[in-house]
Parts: C-alpha cells; structure tokens; sequence
C-alpha cells in the first residue's frame, strides 16, 4: 500500500501541476531556483519555491505566476528543479516568475492543514484564511523579489483550483488575473459528497487528507494504510467491507477528515463555512475558471463559481471554459482525446492551452490589465457535435426550458396519468459500471461518459426513451429532475442518468479495439440526490410511505447536441454501488452510521407528471 500511495501521490502532484513531459534542461538554462519561508500574519510560516528568469533585470522585468498546494512543491533543494514551469509549456517559454508553496500544514510549511479551510468574512488582524495568506505571500514577493514588474497571476488545478479561487478574495491591487480550473466551491457538492451523498469511490483518498503530519516533510507521510488490493476484480473489496460504517471502523476511525465526513451528515455548521460562494462579492479583477464535462471529481465548483461571480461581481473580467476533460485533463496534451471509449477529436488540450490559457495570462500580466484580453464570456464543448462553441452568456439567453415527461418508458414533451415502479434492495444495489478493474482506482473517472446497457432490464431500474430523433437537439445550460415519488420505505436516493442512445449503425471516427458501439448508451450527465433533503438539507425530513411527494434537484449543467438518428434516454434507480453508499432506506439521523439491519427494501412509484427540465437551445 505504501509503494501504491507514493504512485497515488506523483499523479496528483503531475495533475495539479499540469506538467509537460520533459527534462529540465530549460528551466535550469533559464532560470535560478530560490526557496523561503514567507512569513504570514499570525508568524506561521509557509515553504515556498520561487524560480525567477536569469534574464530579470532593471529593464527587463516579470509579473508573478503563482500556484498555492497541498500537493507538494517538490522537487525540494535549490538545485532540484521541475521538469516544466507554469500552466503550460508556452507560458514558460515566454517567462514569467513561478511561484510555488506548501499551504498550512502541508509538506514543509509550518501550521495546520484542514480540508476546505474556512473563510472568515470579517477578519481580525489576528484572523488567517486562504485569502490573508494569499496576500501575505503576493506582498513579500513584492517587496523581496527584485525587477518584478508589480503584477501577479495565479492558477492551481483541483485542490490547488480551491486556493486559487479563495485567493481570488484576498482582494491585493497586484493580483490581476486567477485562474481556478476544476476548483472545489461547496463540499456539499463536490469530490466526496454529491448532494450531502457520501460518494464511495472515493474511499481509498482518505490518507491523503486526513492524516496530519507531526514536522517537516519533503515526501509523503500518510503512506501508511491496511487497505490492500487483493483481487482485480474491484467490486470484490467494497462487497467485502460491508457498509459505510463497517469501512469507517475498519480503516479509518483515526482519520480526521473521513470522521468529520461521517458525524456530519447533514448540511450544518461544518460544511456551511467550508462554501466559498457566499464570499464570492465584487470581484474586481480578470477570472477564468476552467473546468471539463467529464471531470468526476469536480464539476459542480467551476459551474457554480463562474455563475456566483457573474451575479455578484459586474466590473470582475469572468470567463468560463468547459471542455471533454476529465480531471485535470487539460494540462497535458495526448493527441487523439477520448475520454474512455468516446473519442473527441485531436489536440484539445493544445488548443485551450494556446488560445485560452496563454492569451488570457499574458494579457493580463503583461499587457494592459484595464482592457478586456478579447476572451469569449464563454468557450464550451459540445460534447455531442464534438466541437467548440462560443456564448456571449451563460447559460445562453437563447435557450428555452423544454420538459420531457416520464411515462411508460417513454421520454416525451406532455404529461400522461400512469404510474412507473421498480424495486429496491440495498442488499442488492444496482452496479454503478460494469468495468470491475475500474472499481480500484483511486478515484472515479470513466463513469461519466460510459455505456450504460449494463443497467438495463434489472427490476430496480427504469428507463425512459424518446422516439429516434429527426433533428438536432441541443442542450445547452442547467437541466432540473422534477420527480414525483411514492415509497413503501421512510427514506430513499434517487440517482438520475441523461444518455445518449447511438444509432444501431453507429461508426465511430475513431475507436477502441473491443467495444462495441452500436446501441452505445452514453452517460452525458448524472446526480443522485437524497430524498432527506428535498426540502432542506439543513433539517432532512423522513418520507412518508405510500405517500407522492415531490423530489426535485439539479443535475449538473451541459453542452450537448443529441444528432438525428439518436435518442435521449433517462435511467432512475435508488441504489448506484460501488460508486456511492448504499441508503438503507429507512430514515435515520445519521444513515453514514446504518447497519445491515438498518437496510429496508421497498417498491418506488414515479408518477407520469414526473419531468426533466432543460435548457434547449433553438
């Protein structure tokens, strides 16, 4: 387990970095390497690595590009140097200053580490957060790095997305440009819980976020762990541990962070401070927060920090891009781009890395910050058409809420009267792929664009099909389950699949060897939601059995054109395993700590007035 955290670890770390594969002979040929500890106002202090261009100069003189991480800053030793600097190989070729550190209670920076570290909106001069650290750093490199030319830029993909998009607060007149890319905004949403659901397939992180180090590290120290891979078969370790609780207590009751999850089950205190969007208020600088379709960890952040930004801060400079990607997926090119079977097209993380990602940090960092940098407001893939497309707004103004209605197994435009029902057994939960390698990973990847046959015909799932297509459909914006449900249980989830059914004929431009991609049902998008929280997730509620209640949520947001000769397909089930927990489907106060006899099953009606809502564009 050890050696397989340390594999773990150099992923993250090459993920968030979004580095290029090559030696350092550039970097050491044109840079010198500096590290520090930065001093911040409560006298914590915070490992940095700050590599300056050997050319810097009175005359010639760089802005900052900066990257805040609880991923390691290393190499570390002032004759280490990383393979590539910055976002981008391009951006390290035109030079820049690269500023790279440790945040509090990571690796060899000094403080205290927690998850999501909590914003303070009135501070103190005592008070510390991400933002005052954030400033604490931009006005030492200020006063202590020579020649600098007063601008600073900063950037950090999936943790580090969430520093730089708490950064983004910190509010000093030098920071000029972020870019948070697949940041965390709310934990209620994102990476570990979707919805206040606890998403399983996450279970083997918890090392590297909840164990505290007790000094100075320059290599990981949370490798140790009982979690052993016995079998390729995935399913085979989650079938064994039993339930959530029976996990919790097996491997992780000294792991701080998975303890907060489990005592925390509903949306109080805990989780509500840990949300940045409330603190997301006048933005008064350039922001493009990037994120990918397919990124299984986080999606709800970027979608969610672009819009919050948008209503609450009008002289903020806001751009938004959605691509294929999955996490991260953007900071390294790979040519023909699919994301699991699914092919794209060629060179896309080149061309946001060109024509986005460049543009945008040279303009604002070495150009006139006071003019716009000529970004769209919004660069986003569509997923179907596979090919880029542009708004002035978004969602756009130009789509229209369409409804399709759930009846009979049928996905049409107006209501019936009839009922659907299926049955669920938590001791028998519906698979969340078929993929069982896959269930080892270290985090969820392909589920979100996989075929989805697996799951039909089982007696706990429906399916809902429109007639073939005889014209383009596009989705373009926010997409609303509007469920009515009636259940024997007092509790149950609803998880909700939008698919793309492909022609029987179908042939890809390009494809993987073995899979067979006529009938190909495609996830484009998917949620779960706890009937708990249908009306609050503050105060969860018991359902009422037998009683039609309203279970309404969001799913995440898309760009997707159904082609003629496709069909749109909806999938509803209760249970979605190994992926998420299993519900035991009896209302409890805290369902993390349910026991195999807590499980109940039940019969789950949903009624014909039941609809998904969606923006469709003309």
């Amino acid at each position: 387990m050890k050696k397989c955290l340390q594999i773990i670890l150099l992923f993250c770390f090459l993920a968030v970095a979004a580095q290029t594969k090559s030696d350092n002979t550039f970097v050491k040929e044109n840079f010198t390497k500096k590290e520090v500890y930065i001093p911040m106002r409560d006298g914590v202090k915070l490992f940095t690595s700050i590599y300056i261009p050997k050319d810097l100069s009175k005359t010639k003189k760089y802005p900052f590009i900066m990257q805040r991480t609880c991923y390691s800053v290393a190499p570390y030793g002032e004759n280490e140097y990383r393979s590539s600097l910055g976002p981008n190989k391009y951006l390290m070729n035109d030079k820049y200053i690269f500023v790279y550190q440790d945040v509090r209670g990571r690796y060899m920076s000094e403080g205290t580490f927690t998850n999501m570290t909590p914003q303070v909106e009135r501070k103190t001069k005592k008070d510390v957060d991400e933002s005052t650290d954030t400033y604490d750093t931009i006005e030492w490199l200020l006063k202590n790095i020579a020649n600098n030319n007063g601008k600073v830029g900063q950037y950090g993909t999936s943790y580090p997305g969430f520093y730089t998009a708490a950064g983004i607060l910190a509010d000093h007149p030098a920071l000029v440009a972020s870019s948070p890319q697949a940041p965390i905004s709310d934990f209620w949403n994102d990476d570990f819980l979707h919805n206040g659901k606890f998403m399983l397939g996450y279970f083997r992180t918890f090392p590297v976020f909840g164990v505290h180090k007790t000094k100075a590290e320059n290599k990981a120290w949370y490798t140790d762990s009982s979690i052993k891979q016995t079998s390729e078969d995935g399913l085979k370790f989650y079938r064994d541990m039993g339930t959530l609780k029976d996990g919790y207590e097996k491997y992780y009751k000294d792991n701080f962070f998975m303890t907060e999850i489990m005592n925390h089950p509903n949306y109080d205190e805990y989780w509500q401070k840990r949300s940045l969007l409330p603190h997301l208020k006048n933005v008064n600088h350039a922001v493009m927060t990037v994120g990918g379709w397919y990124d299984a960890e986080d999606l709800f952040g970027p979608l969610n920090i672009y819009k919050t930004i948008e209503k609450t801060s009008p002289k903020a400079k806001n751009t938004i891009v959605m691509g294929p990607f999955s996490h991260g997926a953007w900071g390294r090119e790979t040519g023909k781009h699919f994301h699991n079977d699914i092919y794209f097209g060629d060179s896309i993380a080149t061309y946001y890395q060109k024509n986005l990602e460049t543009k945008f940090f040279s303009h604002y960092l070495k150009g006139n910050t006071k003019t716009d940098a000529g970004l769209p407001e919004a660069v986003m893939y569509d997923t179907g058409k596979k090919e880029w497309k542009e708004f002035k707004t978004y969602p756009p103004k130009e789509a229209a809420k369409l409804n399709f209605y759930l009846a009979d197994g049928t996905l049409k435009n107006s209501a019936a009267n009839t009922v659907s029902e299926y049955y669920s057994d938590p001791n028998n939960p519906v698979l969340s792929s078929d993929n069982l390698k896959g269930f080892n990973g270290f985090t969820p990847r392909n589920y979100m664009s996989e075929d989805q046959r697996f799951a039909i015909g089982r007696p706990d799932v429906l399916t809902f099909t429109t007639d073939i297509l005889t014209e383009d459909l596009t989705f373009a914006g926010e997409i609303m389950a509007n469920l009515n449900i009636a259940s024997t249980s007092t509790d149950a989830d609803f998880a909700v699949k939008l698919i793309d059914v492909y022609p029987e004929d179908f042939k890809p431009l390009e494809k993987k060897d073995g899979v067979i991609y006529g009938n190909y049902h495609q996830m484009v998008r998917s949620e779960i939601m706890p009937a708990r929280f249908r009306n609050s997730k503050e105060k969860p509620e018991a359902l009422v059995a037998n009683q039609k209640t309203a279970v309404n949520f969001r799913l995440q947001d898309v760009v997707h054109t159904f082609k003629k000769g496709h069909r749109i397909q909806i999938q509803i089930s209760s249970t979605w395993f190994p992926l998420f927990s299993v519900n035991p489907q009896k209302f409890m106060d805290n369902p993390n700590f349910a026991t195999k006899e807590d499980y109940t099953k039940a019969f789950i009606k949903i009624f014909s007035d039941s609809f998904i809502e969606a923006d469709v564009l003309k």
